[in-house]
């Protein structure tokens, strides 16, 4: 007998699960339903800022598989339809026809819930004026370029100096704008600890773009169109002719609070290791709406990033077609760039480390990406934390130029084996002149980290 699935989300969890049911599943035996509100499927989130920027086209070129292609492998993908109440003891999902409000249930025999993440958009006069964008979907880069294109000015508020702060801020440099980031912290990235997020803010500052510390928005200012002219803070006003919401996001699940789902302390989806909400065995959720286990800490987390997503969508499409895996969980790795800046992290900051109730060390090395007398080497800056008395890593920031970046996959993998700073040491890296030093910088601020661990 088929059975139907119903998806609420298209992109990347909720489209990846949906192929990956289909490979092991015929259209006989499951049928698959898709509802997606955008326009778009299956589409690089993360490229955005590079298109706005220039260095990518889109929105084409950031799209992985159209819906015709998703059509084509028997998949009822139904776009511009937004999921807006589930009915878990009738199992059916109530949608709504964005373009003419028509309203369906549709029922099913397994749900997935991959409704993603929302941007904070903070309650303030003048925060829903034209000119002031957030960038979360393809829709919305595509009404940003507009904007920017249409813009008789050139300058350019970013609020938020998180990861999509810091890649925009790149984007608008290389369009020709004056940027101004106001951010709440004492530094940017606050994924990093401040004394690695202050060599961002230098380098920043390097490229020409006004970062503003310790700084919240308390108002936009409009002209007699409703245009944005200004921000305020407390302290100053800064003038603008389009602002980029970047404070960050929240898990989508005001549909699954109204159903009554397990929700986690930052208010994603509680799952089990298979992406199953817990205490429903026919209902799976995955992506930026859930909660991962954090590996290192050992509590959930929410971090919305693409690669748990699609990782989260090939789990799930296992599950609902028959099959099974699981996701063991997280470290933590981020790596973005703002010009020729690279920036990466891993595991816990030292605030996260004190939450979790652990005793560490911390060690900042400076080193150079490839050997000091090779043509193009540049400098890198290595903060580490290890555990006292075990020497197990527990953390990675890294900041520099070209072959800085993609060196936190080391400390990635190390953190997941759960080695210590000695093993570390002991890895047997590629080396040669125009890749790295004789020791790579990694393991410089290993062999630091196991002198300190030893000297606590």
């Amino acid at each position: 007998m088929s059975e139907r699935a119903v998806i609420i989300g298209g992109d990347a969890a909720g489209m990846a699960a949906a192929s990956q049911a289909r490979r092991l599943k015929s259209a006989a035996e499951l049928e698959l339903v898709v509802f997606e509100r955008g326009h778009f499927t299956s589409y690089s989130a993360c490229g955005i800022p590079y298109w706005v920027g220039g260095a990518v086209d889109g929105p084409d070129a950031l799209i992985a598989r159209t819906p015709a292609e998703h059509r084509a492998r028997e998949i009822d993908l139904r776009l511009r339809n937004e999921a807006v109440e589930i009915d878990l003891d009738g199992q059916r999902v109530r949608s709504r026809e964005l373009d003419t409000g028509r309203e369906t249930w549709t029922g099913y025999d397994k749900l997935v819930i991959a409704t993603g993440a929302t941007p904070i958009r903070p309650a303030l006069p003048g925060i829903d004026a034209a000119g002031v964008h957030g960038v979360q979907t393809l829709d919305d880069g595509q009404a940003l370029i507009g904007t920017l294109e249409a813009s008789p000015g050139r300058r350019a508020v970013i609020v938020g100096a998180g990861y999509i702060g810091v890649e925009m801020a790149e984007a608008l440099i290389q369009r020709g704008f004056q940027v101004t980031m106001i951010n709440r912290g004492t530094e940017p990235m606050s994924t990093l600890d401040p004394d690695m997020g202050v060599l961002v803010r230098k380098a920043m500052q390097g490229m020409g773009i006004q970062v503003i510390g310790n700084a919240e928005l308390t108002a936009v200012r409009t002209d007699e169109r409703g245009r944005v002219t200004a921000v305020t803070t407390a302290e100053a006003e800064y003038p603008a002719d389009v602002v980029i919401l970047g404070i960050g996001v929240r898990p989508a699940t005001d549909l699954a609070r109204a159903a009554g789902l397990p929700l986690g302390e930052s208010g994603g989806l509680l799952t089990d290791l298979a992406m199953r909400v817990r205490g429903h065995e026919n209902i799976w959720a995955g992506g930026d709406c859930v909660e991962v286990l954090d590996l290192v800490s050992g509590s959930e987390r929410h971090i919305p990033l693409g690669t748990h997503a699609n990782k989260h969508g090939q789990i799930i499409g296992s599950g609902v077609g028959g099959d099974y895996a699981t996701f063991p969980g997280v470290v933590g790795t981020a790596v973005s760039k703002v010009c020729d800046l690279e920036v990466a992290r891993t595991g816990l900051r030292e605030r996260d480390a004190r939450a979790a109730g652990l005793q560490f060390v911390t060690v900042t090395i400076e080193s150079t990406s490839r050997s000091g007398y090779f043509p193009g080497t540049a400098p890198m800056t290595v903060k580490m934390l290890a555990e006292r008395r075990t020497g197990r890593l527990l953390g990675v920031q890294i900041v520099g130029r070209e072959g800085a970046g993609k060196r936190i996959d080391i400390a990635a993998v190390a953190l997941t084996a759960r080695l210590t700073v000695d093993q570390i040491v002991g890895l047997d890296l590629g080396y040669a002149p125009p890749f790295s030093p004789v020791w790579d910088p990694v393991q410089v601020a290993a062999r630091k980290a196991v002198t300190a661990v030893r000297n606590s």
